[in-house]
């Protein structure tokens, strides 16, 4: 009970990282509009998957020492900024196109594993991920605070991030939203494509 505020701390500050567009969340939203709420929904719970990783690994202090070993981070930002670049690749490609792109139809044998495991690498290759988990268990884990605590903020973390990029991918794929998307498909991609390009070179630039 004494450790409450600081696990309140670090859910606040993982929600309001939930309210920021970023990659993960722009791709749960992208999917939702352009694919399906199953594809958006699957996309989701990779990404939740790869925070769950992150949070874990962050818990028993394994990317304090990614952090403090810049050839490691360094790999991480180029595998993250490339793997940007190619979903602003086919983003650009589908804002060339004429008419939207149909759902896969192996959708039902296989495809959804494909949107879960694109959301985990989306999550997984990005660098700044592990900063931010080292900023909000910081938060969250005292000096005395009992391995109690952190699992509580693993767990509840993942709820949030499962529970929000499911809002995200429900919200984004009601017929009123689709049809919207359907009118401006073009310049939604054509964005898409811009910030992910903004965003792989940025993390291919940056320092560790």
């Amino acid at each position: 009970m004494e450790h409450l505020p600081e696990i309140g701390l670090a859910f606040g500050a993982f929600a309001l990282g939930m309210l920021s567009p970023g990659p993960n969340i722009l791709s749960v939203i992208g999917t939702s509009m352009a694919v399906s709420r199953r594809a958006g929904l699957a996309l989701a719970l990779g990404i939740s998957a790869g925070s769950l990783i992150w949070a874990s690994m962050t818990a028993i202090g394994l990317t304090a020492l990614i952090s403090a070993y810049a050839s490691v981070l360094t790999i991480i930002k180029i595998a993250g900024g490339l793997y940007l670049l190619w979903l602003a690749f086919k983003a650009f490609r589908s804002a060339a196109t004429t008419a939207a792109a149909k759902a896969p139809s192996s959708l039902d044998s296989g495809g959804l594993y494909a949107f879960f495991f694109r959301g985990l690498a989306i999550q997984l290759t990005n660098p700044k991920a592990a900063l931010t988990w080292i900023a909000i268990m910081s938060l969250g884990l005292a000096h005395s605070a009992p391995a109690s605590t952190a699992l509580t903020i693993v767990i509840g973390t993942t709820i949030l991030s499962v529970a929000g990029h499911a809002a995200y991918a429900v919200a984004f794929s009601t017929e009123r939203i689709i049809a919207i998307y359907q009118r401006a498909r073009r310049w939604i991609d054509l964005t898409l494509g811009v910030f992910f390009t903004a965003a792989g070179i940025k993390l291919l630039t940056s320092r560790p």
